[in-house]
């Protein structure tokens, strides 16, 4: 068996397209979605994580705005920034790039943006109407999890799933869109017993721990769909997933690679939010 590849960014394409399409749209309507991005250090991933969602907002026809601050910037001037954003009607969502530095709170800074502008999901008032099956906002990541799940028609009402890893940002949110399609859900985690006990029974395993190819061929079962989310480096420098692609490939029915997987999909998924609270701010104003 050689699994079905689900190409993210084949998938990225054709909904950028789409978003470019409804952006120009909203532009015609006197509204040009913008997003607020804001770097605290130098740490050279998030330096490029951001740039690369600044330049892919450009590139669909929306306005972005994009902050730096030196490492050891004072909190207080980063929160001043993010109330201004907050106040300012032409801005629609606000990020901040995670990791912060030592001596942030981040989970303050996180609840310090308007929920109607949180257009990564992370804050406490978007995770409860996550939880209750009403969000304003899906987490981006989990998000392009569920479009790559529908572009690959996987059935998912009844599927047994598990999820190898249980943060704020992937695990957690991804099990409850999973349970809101009905779907039966497992999450493990580093503390969880025989991990491949689990992972075998899995219709549909997600891999988000950030350890290089911990999940194995032999650890899945004949036929599942298999998401990999991780990010690594080899030590010869090469990106890789969770999940040892070679093996696994050879077992599973549908695979994500890595790179080309979810990656392309998490940023498409920021615009996507990003677009739909500017569509929100239209309607608004259209009443």
């Amino acid at each position: 068996m050689i699994a079905r590849i689900i190409d993210g960014n084949a998938l990225s394409t054709e909904i950028r397209g789409q978003l470019a399409e409804r952006a120009a749209a909203l532009k015609n309507k006197g509204v040009t979605p913008c997003l607020a991005a804001i770097l605290v250090g130098e740490d050279p991933a998030s330096a490029v994580y951001v740039r690369n969602k600044v330049a892919a907002c450009e590139k669909a026809g929306m306005r972005s705005i994009k902050d730096v601050y030196a490492a050891d910037v004072d909190p207080a001037v980063v929160f001043a920034r993010i109330a201004e954003l907050n106040a300012d009607p032409s801005v629609h969502g606000i990020l901040v790039q995670l990791p912060l530095p030592k001596h942030f709170d981040s989970d303050a800074v996180l609840e310090a943006i308007s929920p109607e502008k949180d257009v990564d999901g992370f804050h406490a008032e978007n995770v409860g109407a996550l939880m209750q099956g009403n969000p304003r906002f899906i987490p981006c990541t989990p998000y392009g999890v569920m479009k790559m799940l529908a572009s690959a028609n996987v059935p998912l009402k009844g599927a047994e799933v598990v999820i190898v890893g249980r943060s704020n940002i992937v695990g957690k949110p991804m099990a409850m869109l999973l349970l809101a399609q009905s779907c039966t859900v497992t999450i493990c985690h580093s503390q969880s017993k025989d991990l491949a006990f689990h992972t075998k029974r899995a219709d549909i395993l997600v891999a988000a721990v950030g350890r290089a190819k911990m999940i194995t061929g032999d650890m899945i079962k004949p036929g599942a769909t298999v998401i990999d989310v991780g990010i690594n480096r080899t030590p010869e420098g090469k990106l890789c997933g969770d999940v040892d692609f070679e093996t696994a490939s050879a077992v599973a029915g549908v695979i994500t690679p890595v790179p080309g997987g979810v990656g392309p999909m998490t940023i498409t998924m920021l615009l996507t939010n990003t677009l739909e609270a500017a569509e929100r701010t239209q309607m608004r104003c259209a009443k």
